[in-house]
């Protein structure tokens, strides 16, 4: 059974409520329905009611097994509005957020922040500009969490790491070129979310081309300072660098390279790139090269489970990555 596949039966055991707010497109509201009939998630499109209905029955899909919400019924509506401005530290009072919630990303967005659903799901009709900035508008980022970031999950044949052929890499996808501070945040995000995802205990190893001083230069000191941030932010997670790839993951390399004692040289099971050069490129030669499947990329940093899809992806993408969504917010609630 592969990775994917275990993902499959986890979210199975624990369905979590996923708001689709492009609920209209026919892509999204085919992997809804078939999540939702396969017993993955529990699919919410978020829109125009009589129109999603109408759409639903028309492409032969059971309307029952979706949860249809209308972001023009007013009572639910100011219901959703009145738990959102108790909450502390929302940016929004109730006359700007009712004026935002005519679009039903910001609507679904604030269902979950209130904890009518656990997941957002988007990115098809909308940009990744557009759900960025109404997940940290209406979400939030956590707390200690300097910007939004990205991880994949790497299923690379032949490879024997400390999880076997996984691999968790970031930020291959978002964050252009992070400062000491992002690129620490982007390391405890990726921590917390392989935990969520897969109960790993994240052994988290930055990046660079040294390893811990046999290279000099602003690079590695940008990566050097970001570890030191992090460490210094959360100390319960084993964080550790700077660190050649190899020195990272290949135990008989890591203990002729790395002279001090560490949980993460040689079985790092998180890698954190220092940029999105390196990230980009980096997860194109595992690909290509390492003919390894590459799950992700999943967005991270916010106060919950947000999530922007490929617009171009297939169908069985999108269902393997609302599956994936699943499985991190059920497990982030732990």
């Amino acid at each position: 059974m592969n990775v994917l596949d275990q993902l499959y039966e986890k979210a199975k055991l624990n369905p979590q409520k996923v708001a689709f707010p492009e609920a209209l497109n026919e892509k999204m509201m085919q992997a809804a329905y078939e999540c939702g009939v396969e017993g993955y998630i529990v699919p919410v499109l978020v829109g125009n009611a009589e129109e999603i209905k109408a759409a639903a029955i028309e492409r032969g899909y059971d309307v029952n097994v979706f949860t249809i919400i209308d972001i023009a019924e007013e009572t639910y509506k100011n219901e959703l509005i009145a738990k959102y401005v108790a909450m502390p530290e929302t940016m929004l009072k109730e006359k700007a957020l009712g004026r935002r919630m005519q679009d039903p990303l910001y609507y679904a967005m604030v269902m979950q922040a209130v904890d009518e659903a656990d997941v957002t799901f988007a990115g098809i009709d909308y940009t990744t500009g557009d759900v960025l900035m109404a997940g940290q508008m209406i979400i939030g980022l956590k707390p200690g969490i300097a910007t939004i970031s990205s991880i994949g999950l790497c299923d690379i044949p032949g490879f024997e790491g400390s999880e076997g052929s996984l691999l968790a890499i970031g930020d291959s996808a978002v964050c252009t070129n992070p400062n000491p501070e992002q690129l620490a945040s982007i390391a405890i995000s990726a921590c917390d979310t392989v935990s969520a995802l897969l109960d790993w205990e994240p052994r988290c190893a930055m990046v660079s081309y040294s390893t811990q001083g046999s290279g000099q230069g602003e690079l590695i000191d940008k990566v050097k300072e970001a570890l030191k941030i992090a460490q210094e932010a959360r100390p319960d997670l084993a964080i550790d660098g700077e660190f050649q790839l190899d020195a990272a993951i290949v135990p008989a390399v890591a203990a002729k390279k790395v002279k001090t004692e560490s949980k993460v040289a040689g079985k790092a099971n998180v890698v954190i790139w220092p940029d999105l050069n390196v990230g980009n490129v980096a997860v194109k030669l595992i690909q290509q090269f390492g003919k390894a499947d590459a799950y992700g990329p999943m967005l991270q940093g916010f106060n919950k489970v947000v999530c922007d899809c490929s617009r171009g992806a297939p169908v069985s993408e999108i269902k393997g990555n609302i599956v994936i969504s699943a499985v991190r917010a059920a497990g982030a609630k732990k």
